[in-house]
């Protein structure tokens, strides 16, 4: 690979990993629109974008991990949350990426930046109306609650390509789990539900092609990975310092609306 072109890759996984390691923000959130910037697609039905839908789950999981790490250090997440919430989640994210591998690179495509507009909502409304906290020794939610927010998040993760922490977190308070818990079990889920989602979604490339019969790969998928997951990992260390540091409340909400405003090139 052109040396240029690491480079390239390598900044954007940073840059992902800062900017979500600063708000709080999954990197595909980032990656998913900066890669269609940068370069593109090759056809109508966006058949590429499952390439980066690959190769930014595939960061994910380095991403997840290190964040799942941090935190059991800490033993903040909750045994009683993840029981249920492991195989729930990872059996809705393998039936999300089953699904957006028969459908075209565009629907997902849409559908991302349904979800982006929606969650620039959802920052408007909770940076206006904060969302109160439950106590740190409340107990957890009724097993089939927890079960259902696993299969809901992990299908629509599945299916756009992301982590799932920014829908997983916030469905997870409003079940009643205090926020210092469910960001825990969010990173503690992900990087198990986002290998086997990784994966699956790295074989289901073998069997998408363009109009001209020419097939998805592997290989091209993780050669966008591999500099970017690279990146996103010192990105997301320096991102998390930083948050500590930088007093910007409304940090999310810019960002957010960036987004939004991003993916209307997306899907133009």
């Amino acid at each position: 690979m052109d040396p240029i072109e690491i480079i390239i890759r390598l900044t954007l996984g940073f840059v992902a990993g800062t900017v979500g390691g600063l708000a709080g923000l999954g990197g595909s959130i980032i990656m998913l629109p900066a890669l269609a910037w940068i370069y593109g697609y090759d056809d109508e039905d966006r058949t590429r974008h499952h390439v980066y839908m690959a190769a930014a789950m595939v960061v994910n999981v380095l991403v997840a991990l290190s964040s799942s790490i941090k935190h059991a250090k800490k033993k903040a997440a909750r045994r009683d949350v993840l029981l249920p919430l492991i195989p729930s989640m990872t059996f809705g994210m393998i039936l999300g990426v089953l699904s957006s591998s028969e459908t075209p690179g565009r629907w997902s495509l849409v559908a991302f930046a349904v979800f982006i507009w929606g969650y620039c909502l959802y920052n408007v409304v909770t940076t206006i109306k904060k969302m109160e906290d439950h106590p740190i020794d409340a107990p957890a939610p009724a097993a089939w609650k927890i079960v259902t927010i696993g299969l809901f998040v992990g299908a629509i993760s599945g299916y756009l390509g992301i982590g799932g922490g920014i829908l997983l977190v916030p469905l997870l308070q409003f079940s009643g789990v205090p926020l210092r818990h469910a960001i825990a079990s969010s990173a503690g889920v992900m990087w198990i539900s986002s290998i086997i989602g990784a994966t699956l979604k790295l074989l289901s490339l073998r069997t998408i092609t363009y109009a001209d019969g020419t097939t998805l790969t592997v290989t091209d998928a993780m050669s966008f990975a591999i500099p970017m997951g690279v990146g996103a990992i010192i990105g997301a260390y320096l991102g998390a310092m930083l948050t500590h540091k930088l007093k910007l409340p409304h940090l999310k909400l810019v960002i957010a609306l960036i987004l939004s405003i991003a993916t209307i090139k997306m899907v133009a």
